[in-house]
């Protein structure tokens, strides 16, 4: 055990789970997480996330390695007895119980008294601004009332550990975006240990403290989500986290910690040098929208230009998005913020485009 995991408050060391003996769905997981914190799993489906969730809640078996809670191997221990809040996406709540006696449940199983057992249910329910609402039935709430009383059960008893499986996914957009804050908040005052499984990028950015993507079974990376979202170590995590724009060429040379890449179609650009090394190495370079620069008096005077033509413009409010023809990708997206001295593109518009190499990443060719 390394002094990181001594400090870990969950470790998953060496883990790995097969289904039919043969093929790995998680690949030797490696992963500490420490109190308090809240770290999401994210991926694509079939990348492994949630049966590392499963294995972390018992109801999966790792078939190799050991998972640890608080410093003591959990393996062998049934899901009831390791105290964990459990929050699914279809709520999983006992309709002929009212509110409260769901919320009793948890308690009753814990053998804790009467009268402790309604103070703590009435305490989880003002938590999540649903103290009224004891005496209703599941089906007499709305789908985010229901989700709110599925979060106080994980929490009325107060765990130390929450696992979520993906709880905000059946509801609207606009109650999805107000309860990942719920959610985040309260985690944070209650000082609770967090892991959240979800396949949405924007989900996952706002919410955790640290982000593992996932796919085939192993992590891909494991960062902040500022860190993840700008500084993506492998073309996978590039193009799976945010929007991303994505070219193909081959390094010309690497010098100062710049890579010049030579794109398939000639033009010649400046990039920092991730994970290729040499002089001939295919590469797929990645730049957000967003550091697309269309005023060269932003960018150093010996910066390369590539060459762009606009295809579309479509207004969204706080942002333009433009979709440019460059280096023969038509789905090339620059966003640029509406502000009054900002130029709208018109399609047809021929126009010169750069970036700062820092912003744009030379990565491995899938």
């Amino acid at each position: 055990m390394t002094a990181a995991t001594d400090n870990a408050f969950v470790v998953f060391d060496r883990v790995q789970k097969s289904y039919d003996g043969e093929t790995l769905v998680v690949k030797d997981l490696n992963l500490d997480i420490g109190r308090g914190e809240f770290l999401t799993m994210l991926g694509p489906s079939g990348s492994g996330k949630t049966t590392c969730l499963m294995m972390l809640a018992g109801f999966e078996t790792a078939t190799h390695g050991d998972i640890l809670l608080g410093g003591k191997p959990i393996n062998n221990i049934p899901p009831h007895k390791r105290g964990i809040g459990m929050v699914f996406q279809n709520y999983a709540l006992f309709p002929h119980m009212t509110v409260a006696e769901n919320l009793a449940f948890p308690l009753e199983v814990r053998k804790i008294g009467k009268s402790e057992r309604e103070e703590k249910v009435q305490r989880a329910l003002d938590m999540v601004q649903m103290g009224a609402f004891g005496g209703r039935r599941p089906a007499q709430l709305s789908g985010g009332q229901q989700q709110r009383i599925a979060l106080a059960r994980a929490l009325v008893f107060e765990p130390e550990l929450v696992l979520m499986d993906e709880p905000l996914g059946a509801l609207d957009k606009q109650l999805r975006e107000h309860m990942q804050f719920e959610i985040t908040r309260l985690a944070h005052n209650l000082g609770i240990t967090t892991v959240y499984v979800t396949h949405d990028q924007t989900e996952a950015l706002t919410m955790s403290d640290r982000v593992a993507v996932f796919n085939d079974g192993r992590i891909q990376q494991l960062a902040a989500p500022d860190e993840l979202y700008e500084q993506p170590q492998n073309s996978f995590v590039a193009q799976f986290i945010g929007e991303n724009n994505t070219l193909m060429g081959t390094v010309k040379e690497i010098k100062d910690g710049v890579a010049l890449v030579v794109l398939d179609d000639g033009e010649v650009i400046d990039a920092k040098p991730v994970n290729v090394s040499n002089p001939g190495d295919r590469t797929l370079v990645s730049i957000r929208p967003e550091r697309v620069e269309i005023n060269k008096d932003r960018l150093s005077p010996d910066a390369h230009l590539v060459h762009a033509e606009v295809l579309e413009f479509i207004y969204m409010g706080d942002i333009y998005r433009t979709r440019l023809r460059v280096a023969g990708n038509e789905d090339f997206v620059i966003k640029t913020r509406n502000a009054p001295d900002q130029r709208r593109l018109k399609p047809g518009e021929h126009i010169e485009i750069g970036w700062l190499p820092q912003d744009c990443r030379a990565l491995d060719a899938p």
